[in-house]
């Protein structure tokens, strides 16, 4: 009994991944179908960026196009988010697909014809606005996979989750965003998601490629500030106070240490960087008091706290040592970018199928950081890298159009690798599940 139990599902099994593989040709003609529209929509939301939690034309787009293919819309999650729901014809798991919709306060210098014009103010500054970090091309590759996958709705073992989210940059001062909000609003229930894919284009990485990581693919970003109170005096005479300048420079130089002398590096990387120095108000004059700030990133949750606990110790006891006190505020951010260690394995077979094993890349970790973490918290999750450097591009020369730069370009052919990542893990997951 036993034994015919094993045959049963064995073949269930098999039947399950014949029908899964029939729906491969079908898959890759509609993306070869749908590719000049997904061009189409990169160009439109490049050429009429917003800044984040201001997304209000790009929402409304987004809505429309999604109506347009049947799906049903939320709108006004997370202030300016949209997510579409497709009910496949049988029944299955859930699963989400995420793209970012914000733009930067970046003044656009690359020579296309649908090169940003928009100008927009930002901390009090008037700026140009531009999509300098690919999301444009995030919006049309998920709008691509919603008009492939909705054309396949009979064939679908589940539900589909577009989410569109604003604010991944980080929504501005003093107000809530971005993806945090959108888990806090509920974007992942009703109905319920079992796992979530997001993609990011990179302008470093050659049209073609993916690449990717288990674990810890991306950083954990938290902000601090230090305080540093001396005793104002005279800069004749430092002898006659406290000097919180020279206390905040050895500080600095203390902080270094925590990563170079007691973080365990080769678990996982770690940095610790002073962005600014806030203090005096003449060359003469040693004042009372200054500020550091800077950023924390990290790639281990353990190792995180850790840091955070040192960076404390580290800055009030060398205040304490040259008669100072410190403060120490650590605000955590992003937490790490964590790919579900079950659904990469899960999932790395199907990335290689539809780019070519020799293209799919199991690379080191990036000290940037990604606000899909949120995400990822909540239900397993996978984050991977798609190409969107041209090929006749020297890799040396890739650094002149980095991200969140006026010169940052993107090679459009790149975007349909990730639209047939997109569809096809959809896919397989419903399949495999």
């Amino acid at each position: 009994m036993t034994r015919f139990i094993t045959t049963l599902l064995l073949a269930c099994f098999a039947c399950t991944g014949y029908a899964q593989s029939k729906l491969y040709p079908k898959l890759d003609k509609l993306v070869d179908q749908t590719e000049p529209e997904v061009i189409q929509w990169r160009r439109h939301f490049h050429e009429n960026p917003e800044l984040s939690n201001r997304e209000f034309n790009t929402a409304k787009k987004i809505a429309e196009e999604l109506k347009s293919m049947g799906l049903e819309v939320q709108t006004g999650i997370a202030h300016t988010g949209v997510v579409g729901i497709l009910k496949g014809g049988k029944p299955g798991p859930v699963v989400g697909l995420r793209a970012d919709i914000d733009a930067l306060p970046v003044t656009e210098r690359v020579d296309v014809p649908f090169a940003s014009k928009v100008k927009s103010e930002y901390n009090g500054i008037e700026t140009g606005v531009m999509h300098a970090c690919g999301h444009d091309t995030h919006i049309a590759i998920l709008l691509g996979a919603a008009k492939v996958l909705s054309s396949m709705k009979a064939d679908l073992k589940g539900t589909v989750k577009f989410i569109f989210q604003p604010a991944e940059e980080g929504a501005p001062p003093g107000e809530e965003g971005g993806a945090e909000l959108m888990v806090k609003e509920g974007v992942l229930k009703n109905p319920d998601v079992d796992a979530i894919f997001g993609l990011h284009i990179s302008s470093g990485t050659p049209v073609g490629q993916i690449n990717y990581r288990p674990g810890g693919l991306m950083a954990a970003s938290d902000r601090f500030v230090i305080r540093v109170k001396g005793q104002q005096t005279h800069g004749s005479s430092p002898w006659g106070g406290v000097d919180p300048i020279v206390t905040a420079a050895q500080i600095i130089n203390g902080l270094q240490t925590i990563i170079s002398r007691q973080t365990p590096l080769t678990k996982e990387a770690a940095v610790i960087s002073v962005g600014m120095i806030r203090g005096g108000v003449r060359n003469n004059i040693i004042p009372e008091s200054c500020e550091l700030i800077g950023t924390i990133r990290t790639l281990d949750t353990d190792m995180q706290a850790t840091i955070h606990e040192k960076i404390k110790l580290t800055a009030t006891k060398i205040a304490e040592s040259m008669g100072a006190t410190a403060e120490v505020d650590i605000q955590r951010g992003y937490p790490v970018t964590y790919n579900n260690l079950e659904l990469t394995a899960q999932v790395v077979p199907t990335l290689q199928r539809v780019a070519g094993k020799d293209k799919v890349n199991n690379v080191n970790a990036i000290t940037g950081a990604e606000d899909f973490s949120f995400f990822q918290k909540e239900v397993p999750g996978f984050y991977f890298f798609i190409g969107g450097l041209p090929l006749e591009v020297d890799g040396a020369k890739a650094s002149l159009g980095q991200h969140h730069t006026p010169d940052f370009y993107i090679d459009e052919s790149g975007m349909k690798t990730g639209l047939k990542a997109m569809v096809n893990l959809t896919i397989d997951y419903m399949y495999k599940k």
